[in-house]
C-alpha cells in the first residue's frame, strides 16, 4: 500500500484561507486521519500540519511500522499540511507520524486530531470515527429553549479516575459510570457534573490536566463512543455535564505537540513566553493564526462530537499574565511594556464569539484568580466573553473564615462579609473545588475547628451559607461523604463513611439544600443580580451572626436566611425584616436528620411593629448554633407594638459525643 493523491482533497483553498488566518473552526474534519472512500476503495485519508518538516511519512501496525513506506504529499499551497490516502487501511487501525525535521532528525510524533489513542503507556494513534445514535434530542431542545432564561446551577466535580473502583482497584469505565452516575447525581439533586479533563493524557497524577490528545477522549476507561454513552446517559437524566478545558500549556513528551516537526509551532518560539515553570510544560503560541485555529476548532469538537454543555477554561490567569509566577527578568513585555499577553486576550475573545455563535446555549467558565476586569463581561461591552467566573476571592475568605476558632471571628467578620462588595461585577461561580481538598491542604471537614460536634455543625453551616450566596455554586465530588482525610486521587472515594450518621447527615443536607433550591427560585433566580440579595445585618461581630434575604419574584417568595457561626444558640434575637405577616421555618442545618442537635424552632413567628435594621417590622428569634436557618413569610398577620428585649448568647450546654438534647448541644469543648 502506497499512499495515493486523492482527486479532490479534504481540505479545500478556502479551508486553507481560513486555517492560515486562524478562522477554521472545524479542523476536526479535514486534519487528522478520516476513513474515506477514494480511486474506489475504502481507505484513510491522513493531513497533519508540519510546515518545517522535510519529508512525512505515515507508519503503523499495517506496515509494521516502516518509516519510509508510506509517504505523505506536501501541499504546494503554503499551508504547511502534509496529505495522503492510504487504500485498506480503515476503522481501529493503529498508526503515527515520522516527521523529519529540518536538522535531518527523525521524529515519531502522535497526531494532533487523532480521535483516539492507544490505551497508556502506549501512545500510538488510532484511526476512529465519532458516530454515535444520540437520544438526548429532548435535552438539547430543552437545552436552547432556556439558553436565556434563569435556571438554577449547581454543579457537582468529578475525576472519573478515583470517583469509584472495583474491588481489585481498577476504576469504573464510561459505560459502568453511565450506569450508576445518573441516578446518583439525581439522588444528590445537582443540575450538572463538570469532568476534570477526559483529553488523553500521558500521566495520571496529572489528574488529567497535561493533554497530549486534545481530540480523544482517553482510552483508560473506554472508547470515545463509551464517553457518548456516558454523556447521552446524563442528558437523558436531565442532567447537563461541563468539560474541563486546558488551552493553556501541554506536556514535552516527545511523541506530544512539542516541537512537533523539529521546531516550535504549536508553543510560543521564545521560553520567556513558550515555557511554564510551575507545570514543567509548554505554553500555546497565540499569536500563531494555525495555533487558533487548532484550539478552538478543539474546543467546538467537544461541543458538536459530544455534546458537551458548557467548557470550564482551566488556568485563565497564566493566560492572561506574561509575567505570571515568573521573576523580574524571565518574562518578555508585551509591545506597549505590559504585562499583558495581548494575544491571549485576542484569542479568548475569538473562543468566546466562536462558542456563543455557533452554541448560543452553551456555556463558558473561567477559572480566573485575579480581578481582571470584565473576564464574565461580553466581548463588544470590553470584557473576555465567558459566561460565568470562579469566585476564588470567596472561596479563599470563606475557607479562612471557617477554619479560625470561634472565639477569634468576631473580629474576622470581614472575611465572610466581604464577597458581597464585589460579587455582582462578574457572573460568579462559587467553587469549593478539587484543589481545595488535595496537596496537604486537608478535607473541608479537617479544615473546621473545634471538636467532632462543631467540625461537622461548621460544615453544614458552610454549605447553608454557599447555597443562599448569590451566584451558582461547585461542590467537589465527595463534599456530600465529608472525609476526615484529604482527597487521594489513587483512590475511591470513601464510600464506607455512609454508613456513619454524622457523614449520613451531610449527604441529606446537600440533598436538602438542592431541593430547597427547587423548592424556592429565589435562592438561584437572576443570580447574578443585585436586586435579589439584601443584608438585613452583617455587623453583628459579638455573636458572629449574618441575616439577610434573597428576593423572588413576588413578596411571598422571599427567604430569610440567618447565620450563626458562633457555638452558642441565641434567644430573642431581633431583626428587622422586609414583610409583615407570618415566618415560619423551611430549613435549618442543625436539624437531627442532618446530624445536628436538633434544637427546635418555632412553626411560625409573627412579625411585631417596631425598627429595626431599617425595617418597620422585627422577628424575635431563637438561632440554632452554628447554623445557617432558612425562612419565608406565609402569610400576613395583625401587627403588635414590639417590646424591647435583650438579646443574649445562651450558655453552651455540654453533651456527651453522639448525643443530643432538644436544648443546644454544641459541643463538649471550649476551644482554647
Amino acid at each position: 500500500m502506497t499512499p495515493q493523491v486523492l482527486p479532490h482533497s479534504l481540505l479545500t483553498p478556502f479551508d486553507i484561507k481560513l486555517f492560515m488566518v486562524g478562522k477554521h473552526y472545524r479542523l476536526y474534519e479535514k486534519l487528522g486521519s478520516h476513513v474515506v472512500e477514494a480511486h474506489g476503495k475504502q481507505g484513510t485519508h491522513f493531513a497533519v500540519w508540519a510546515p518545517h518538516a522535510r519529508l512525512v511519512t505515515v507508519m503503523g501496525d499495517f506496515n509494521t511500522w516502516n518509516r519510509t513506506s508510506h509517504v505523505l504529499f506536501q501541499r504546494g499551497d503554503g499551508s504547511g499540511i502534509w496529505e495522503g490516502f492510504v487504500p485498506g487501511l480503515l476503522h481501529g487501525a493503529t498508526y503515527k507520524y515520522c516527521i523529519t525535521a529540518p536538522t535531518g532528525l527523525k521524529l515519531d510524533r502522535a497526531d494532533p486530531y487523532t480521535r483516539f489513542w492507544e490505551k497508556p503507556p502506549r501512545t500510538a494513534s488510532v484511526v476512529w470515527h465519532t458516530y454515535h445514535e444520540w437520544q438526548d434530542s429532548a435535552w438539547l431542545h430543552k437545552r436552547k429553549e432556556q439558553a436565556q432564561t434563569n435556571k438554577k446551577m449547581t454543579v457537582y466535580e468529578m475525576h472519573l479516575n478515583s470517583w469509584r473502583r472495583h474491588a481489585d482497584g481498577s476504576p469504573f469505565t464510561y459505560v459502568e459510570l453511565a450506569q450508576t452516575l445518573p441516578a446518583y447525581i439525581n439522588d444528590l439533586g445537582f443540575t450538572h457534573v463538570e469532568l476534570m479533563p477526559v483529553m488523553e493524557h500521558p500521566y495520571d497524577p496529572s489528574w488529567g490536566y497535561q493533554i497530549t490528545g486534545f481530540f480523544a477522549p482517553t482510552s483508560r476507561f473506554g472508547n470515545p463512543q463509551d464517553l457518548m454513552q456516558l454523556i447521552d446517559s446524563l442528558h437523558q437524566a436531565g442532567i447537563g455535564v461541563i468539560l474541563d478545558w486546558v488551552p493553556s500549556h501541554f506536556p514535552t513528551d516527545a511523541h506530544g505537540l512539542g516541537e512537533y516537526d523539529g521546531t516550535r509551532i504549536y508553543e510560543h518560539p521564545d521560553p520567556r513566553r513558550g515555557y511554564h515553570q510551575d507545570w514543567k510544560s509548554l505554553v500555546f503560541d497565540y499569536s500563531s493564526p494555525q495555533v487558533v485555529s487548532f484550539l478552538i476548532s478543539n474546543a467546538l469538537f467537544w461541543v458538536d462530537r459530544y455534546h458537551a454543555d458548557g467548557l470550564r477554561v482551566d488556568a485563565v490567569a497564566s493566560m492572561l499574565y506574561l509575567d505570571y509566577s515568573r521573576k523580574e527578568g524571565e518574562w518578555l513585555p508585551n509591545e506597549y511594556g505590559g504585562r499583558e499577553n495581548l494575544d491571549a486576550v485576542r484569542f479568548l475573545h475569538s473562543f468566546n464569539e466562536a462558542v456563543h455563535e455557533y452554541y448560543p446555549d452553551v456555556l463558558t467558565i473561567a477559572e480566573e484568580s485575579t480581578a481582571w476586569s470584565g473576564v464574565s463581561r461580553q466581548v463588544s461591552d470590553g470584557g473576555l466573553g465567558f459566561d460565568q467566573k470562579w469566585m476564588m476571592g470567596w472561596m479563599h475568605d470563606t475557607l479562612r473564615y471557617f477554619a479560625r476558632e470561634p472565639q477569634y471571628r468576631p473580629w474576622h467578620q470581614n472575611e465572610i462579609t466581604f464577597s458581597m462588595v464585589y460579587a455582582f461585577t462578574e457572573r460568579f461561580q462559587l467553587p469549593l473545588s478539587h484543589d481545595e481538598v488535595v496537596h496537604g491542604k486537608g478535607s473541608l471537614l479537617g479544615k473546621m475547628p473545634g471538636d467532632e460536634w462543631q467540625k461537622f455543625a461548621n460544615l453544614r453551616t458552610l454549605y447553608g451559607y454557599m447555597f443562599s450566596h448569590p451566584g451558582s455554586l461547585l461542590l467537589f465530588m465527595g463534599a456530600e461523604l465529608a472525609p476526615y482525610r484529604e482527597w487521594n486521587f489513587a483512590d475511591q472515594l470513601e464510600w464506607g463513611l455512609l454508613d456513619y450518621p454524622n457523614h449520613k447527615g451531610i449527604y441529606t443536607l446537600i440533598q436538602a439544600l438542592n431541593d430547597l433550591q427547587n423548592s424556592y427560585p429565589a435562592l438561584w433566580r437572576k443570580a447574578f443580580e443585585p436586586t435579589t440579595f439584601s443584608w438585613i445585618s452583617y455587623d453583628d461581630n459579638k455573636n458572629c451572626v449574618l441575616a439577610y434575604t434573597r428576593q423572588g419574584q413576588s413578596g411571598d417568595q422571599t427567604v430569610l436566611v440567618v447565620l450563626n457561626l458562633q457555638p452558642q444558640p441565641l434567644h430573642g434575637y431581633e431583626i428587622g425584616v422586609p414583610l409583615a405577616g407570618t415566618w415560619s421555618p423551611i430549613l435549618h442545618t442543625d436539624e437531627i436528620r442532618f446530624g445536628g442537635s436538633g434544637y427546635e424552632l418555632p412553626a411560625a413567628l409573627s412579625t411585631l411593629k417596631g425598627s429595626k435594621h431599617g425595617h418597620e417590622q422585627v422577628l424575635t428569634l431563637v438561632v440554632p448554633p452554628l447554623s445557617a436557618s432558612f425562612w419565608r413569610c406565609s402569610k400576613p398577620a395583625p401587627q403588635r407594638k414590639a417590646t424591647s428585649k435583650k438579646t443574649e448568647a445562651m450558655p453552651i450546654k455540654t453533651a456527651k459525643p453522639g448525643k443530643t438534647t432538644k436544648t443546644a448541644v454544641v459541643s463538649n469543648k471550649v476551644s482554647k
